[in-house]
């Protein structure tokens, strides 16, 4: 049975019957508006259990994924120093990400917070997918295109297992068109499997303290090839 008592700030304990209706809701709306945030991330939730379980499980494994899990650091504008960053040379993996998110006008405040996970840890370990968002486009150089956050969204699915990152992968092509679909299947999501099978589970890395290193530095010791730009 649900937990009858929140187990976290925001949690919102809900039943088994109302997990099925949130999932099947938050699916319907996201893949009718995929810019509903709100819908994606409850989506995520309400079908992420034991996905977000082995995720836990893979980061126990890894001495950085262990630290993530003891300290759990938070990623917002306070704690990534966002003046600090854009003080670092070109180039540099901080310089890019607060650059990311100078173009796109976004902050690392605006990240839904997690409400349907029963456990505390996994909670955290939801937010902290969510938190690092930005950093995968850093890092693989996708741009923020329909077709460029449904090769993001293939290579997440790689990398996390989570069904949310399925639907988007499976249904988010429909919207696009016969050119972004063709981009999408021969370029990006090519790129987006191998990157995201011989990569280092992103998920045990500390981002926090990567920020002064090259983008290309991060990229070799993460595995990551940059994606082409076809």
């Amino acid at each position: 049975s649900p937990p009858t008592e929140k187990l976290y700030d925001g949690h919102i304990p809900i039943s088994p019957f109302q997990r099925v209706i949130l999932a099947a809701g938050s699916a319907f709306t996201a893949l009718a508006n995929p810019y509903r945030g709100d819908m994606v991330a409850a989506l995520g939730e309400a079908t992420g259990g034991i996905f977000l379980a082995r995720i836990r499980d893979e980061m126990l494994k890894d001495p950085e994924g262990r630290r993530i899990l003891r300290e759990r650091p938070k990623i917002t504008s306070e704690t990534m120093q966002l003046d600090y960053l854009r003080q670092l040379p070109d180039g540099a993996f901080g310089r890019e990400y607060v650059r990311f998110l100078d173009d796109q006008q976004v902050s690392p405040d605006t990240r839904e917070p997690v409400h349907f996970v029963d456990s505390e840890e996994l909670a955290y370990v939801m937010q902290r997918y969510r938190e690092t968002h930005d950093f995968y486009h850093t890092l693989t150089g996708l741009p923020v295109t329909v077709d460029g956050e449904i090769a993001l969204k293939w290579f997440e699915m790689i990398q996390t297992g989570l069904p949310m990152t399925m639907l988007s992968s499976f249904f988010g092509p429909l919207r696009l068109t016969s050119e972004e679909r063709e981009r999408l299947f021969n370029v990006y999501v090519p790129w987006a499997l191998e990157n995201g099978s011989n990569s280092k589970s992103l998920m045990n890395v500390r981002w926090e303290e990567w920020m002064d290193r090259s983008v290309e530095d991060v990229r070799k010791e993460l595995g990551v090839q940059p994606c082409p730009q076809a």
